[in-house]
């Protein structure tokens, strides 16, 4: 019997320019190229997944603070996957294995069954479509409550985003929000919304696309400026004008930028993590917040999905 690596079984996608990898471990976009060009930090397919670079994040994007939470009359507690932060971190899916329920050469779904467990007493089937065309990767995320009583859910994509030749400083960042969710410094937990122009706009402020210089952002952003189809849309390009985008629709009311910033000079500032969410940080607390952080309720049967395009720029 063959070896699975380390990442998982490999899904390989091809479409005219484009080609994507998958991998089965937490549905990983392991690696995305136009023309030959990352549009995406990679890794490779017999290594361990760095940290959650491409992961599906499912039933939650981002933090639960604390990893406790209240839900239906009753406390729970998650493993905390954040030890330095003390905190649940980016769902119960990310290590998980993602089989494929079809696949062609430009597409594959993959299915997991989140079990009951006694942080998460509900079993949901999530699958998630990614498919290649001429206007880039988009991947789908469904999700159905199994259980017969409603769920709380969330979800994300966690993909770092490459423009170019050069380094994350000298690119430009387009970044169509109002608002920015500030956090507290050692622990990044939600404090209160703020308009992206009020306390320190050249760490937040990119409606208008200027270069991302020395900014340190691991923020959550909202108020999105959308087009006429309901489309938020990222831009992350080199000074040639070169690039890459992320685009989304109104099931994502909220996006987590960060620029990567790592301790080890090899890993610090690679790529630009983009990730649209369904919800807020600390979500499943949503209570404690005096803005609407997007908490998704499943009744049982109830299904619901999100999606997300990556493109280039050229």
């Amino acid at each position: 019997m063959a070896r699975t690596p380390a990442s998982g079984i490999q899904h390989h996608l091809r479409a005219g320019d484009y080609e994507a990898d998958i991998a089965g471990v937490g549905a990983t976009l392991r690696s995305l190229t136009h023309a030959g060009r990352d549009l995406i930090v990679p890794f490779a397919a017999d290594e361990v997944r760095p940290a959650h670079r491409g992961a599906t994040l499912a039933p939650w994007p981002n933090r639960v603070v604390d990893g406790a939470y209240s839900f239906g009359g009753r406390d729970f507690q998650l493993p905390l996957t954040e030890p330095a932060r003390s905190h649940a971190l980016h769902g119960l899916a990310t290590w998980q294995h993602f089989r494929a329920i079809d696949e062609g050469a430009d597409h594959v779904t993959l299915e997991a069954v989140i079990e009951p467990q006694t942080a998460y007493p509900w079993r949901l089937v999530v699958r998630t479509r990614f498919a290649l065309s001429a206007d880039g990767l988009t991947q789908t995320v469904t999700v159905e409550n199994v259980s017969d009583a409603p769920a709380p859910w969330g979800t994300a994509p966690h993909p770092y985003l490459v423009a170019g030749d050069g380094p994350l400083d000298q690119w430009v960042l387009e970044l169509p929000a109002e608002r920015v969710l500030a956090v507290t410094d050692d622990r990044l937990i939600p404090t209160e919304l703020r308009d992206v122009a009020a306390d320190d706009p050249a760490r937040f402020d990119f409606r208008d696309p200027r270069t991302i210089g020395d900014a340190e952002i691991d923020h959550a952003y909202t108020d999105l400026v959308r087009d006429g189809d309901g489309c938020a849309t990222v831009r992350v390009t080199t000074v040639h004008g070169t690039g890459v985008l992320m685009q989304w629709g109104v099931e994502c009311p909220w996006v987590q930028v960060h620029t990567a910033d790592r301790p080890v000079a090899a890993e610090n500032r690679l790529g630009l993590a983009v990730e649209p969410m369904t919800c807020a940080p600390d979500a499943f607390n949503a209570s404690r917040y005096d803005y609407d952080a997007g908490l998704i309720v499943l009744e049982p049967a109830q299904r619901a999905s999100a999606s997300w395009r990556i493109a280039a720029i050229v």
